[in-house]
């Protein structure tokens, strides 16, 4: 029984179901020489005759009939195996996905696209917000951020940086009026950034989305501090792409996943087609 090699029952089952070497061969996709060869070796490690071989064909014996539903059953059982093991390479579930909104409609949608058109199986949330998701909570699967995570057991890695500049609309002008963020902790740097061109100084409006931001931006109310991703698409003027000191405005982005994710099959796949987009996008998220 030591020498017993288990695919030989497949063997055995070809030539039960057949009756003949030459149509167990065909339909093993081998030849006879080999289908014999296979029920020799199969017989002596059983200790048992499996066939009567006569001019005809090959014909169970008393023992071959016995053990016969045994090698069904391990037929069954191996096509089980294949059936589950085919389950479990499909990316299935839910996996909710943090992020800032410059990246939602640019970069998210058309990146998910295609990935959910594979895996039918998967369904994925976008959460964005202003705030900061905790990924701890598990408010979130994995999360695109502008600030590093200092704490908690996270897998971080930088997946590109965010160009940002003053835009104005797209003729050209220049409105005395500032665009910009109501007060946030969470866009404190933007709102900075606008202050020191001067938007404390002016009349504003004050829209808590960056699509409000640009739009009225377009319609010529006035200049706003928008990333070039959005800036761009949107024909807006750029008006400059540096501080009045000479600081460059960009923010570098995060992707950030909680350790006890990283091996999960659904969030890793998400992560790399993430990760695979902004790597192939890379300046076009950087440079103005």
């Amino acid at each position: 029984m030591d020498r017993l090699n288990w695919d030989d029952a497949r063997v055995f089952l070809a030539l039960a179901r057949a009756g003949t070497l030459s149509g167990a061969a065909q339909a093993l996709g081998g030849g006879a020489a080999t289908v014999s060869r296979r029920i020799e070796r199969l017989e002596r490690a059983l200790g048992v005759p499996l066939f009567l071989r006569h001019q005809s064909g090959c014909r169970l014996t008393d023992q071959g009939e016995a053990l016969l539903p045994r090698a069904e059953t391990a037929e069954q059982a191996m096509q089980g195996l294949r059936s589950e093991a085919g389950t479990q390479d499909a990316v299935t579930g839910l996996v909710r996905l943090a992020s800032f909104e410059s990246l939602v409609v640019p970069i998210l949608v058309p990146t998910l696209a295609p990935l959910l058109a594979r895996h039918p199986g998967l369904d994925v949330e976008i959460l964005y917000n202003t705030a900061t998701v905790n990924l701890h909570r598990r408010d979130a699967d994995l999360a695109l951020r502008m600030v590093r995570p200092e704490h908690g057991h996270l897998v971080v890695r930088q997946v590109g940086v965010l160009g940002i500049g003053l835009y104005g609309p797209p003729d050209g002008a220049r409105p005395a009026r500032f665009v910009t963020w109501p007060e946030q902790e969470a866009v404190q740097m933007q709102i900075d950034w606008a202050r020191a061109f001067g938007a404390d100084r002016a009349p504003r409006l004050a829209v808590n989305t960056l699509a409000g931001q640009v739009d009225a931006v377009a319609s010529g109310v006035g200049v706003g501090v928008l990333p070039h991703l959005l800036a761009r698409a949107a024909g807006l003027a750029l008006l400059d792409d540096r501080l009045p000191d000479g600081a460059a405005m960009e923010r570098p982005i995060y992707l950030a996943i909680h350790a006890d994710l990283a091996a999960s099959r659904r969030v890793r796949t998400v992560a790399d087609a993430l990760v695979a987009a902004m790597t192939a996008r890379r300046a076009e998220l950087a440079a103005p």
